[in-house]
């Protein structure tokens, strides 16, 4: 059993953020931001340096992070309480731009997920592949997942399953078989 701060932080975003909806696109984005940060390493080190993403990453702020220039990525790669990922990076740069794009066609990030609901994983996976950088199977399916798109965030037994339900999931809304 883990104790001491960990245990809060996974606690709290277990409780609090995990499987509930997101209606904002900047926060959507900074989950996602999160996710792809969190391949090849443990979901506890991304959830310490949260906070660092978040003003490093002008509070996710979708519009700002599309134009950052090289200057930026320098400041990022330079950054201690990031993951210092060359790729990771370019991959966030990128991604916002897209997002940007979403927003001009279906009108909000949100919109455009919506839009392609209801789906499968392996179905979302190959639209997040063909949209944006860096989305494998893992990442898309925990993206999905911690913003109430797919199932399993939570087993019905948990503390929180009712709460999640309370929010009208968009795996609750229609269920694919």
């Amino acid at each position: 059993m883990m104790k001491g701060p960990s245990r809060t932080l996974h606690q709290s975003y277990h409780d609090y953020h995990y499987g509930f909806p997101i209606h904002d696109d900047n926060e959507l984005f900074g989950r996602l931001i999160m996710e792809i940060n969190q391949a090849g390493l443990s979901w506890e080190t991304i959830l310490k340096k949260q906070e660092h993403f978040r003003k490093a990453y002008d509070n996710f702020n979708i519009i700002k992070i599309a134009g950052y220039t090289d200057a930026d990525r320098e400041r990022l790669l330079k950054d201690a309480g990031i993951i210092r990922n060359k790729l990771k990076l370019n991959t966030a740069i990128e991604n916002a731009k897209t997002i940007l794009d979403l927003q001009n066609e279906f009108g909000s990030f949100e919109k455009w997920l919506e839009g392609h609901h209801p789906k499968t994983k392996e179905e979302w996976v190959k639209v997040f592949k063909k949209t944006f950088s860096f989305t494998g199977g893992e990442i898309v399916g925990e993206f999905l997942m911690s913003i109430g798109y797919l199932k399993g965030a939570h087993l019905e037994n948990c503390n929180v399953y009712q709460q999640i339900l309370n929010t009208s999931p968009m795996w609750l809304k229609k269920q694919l078989l």
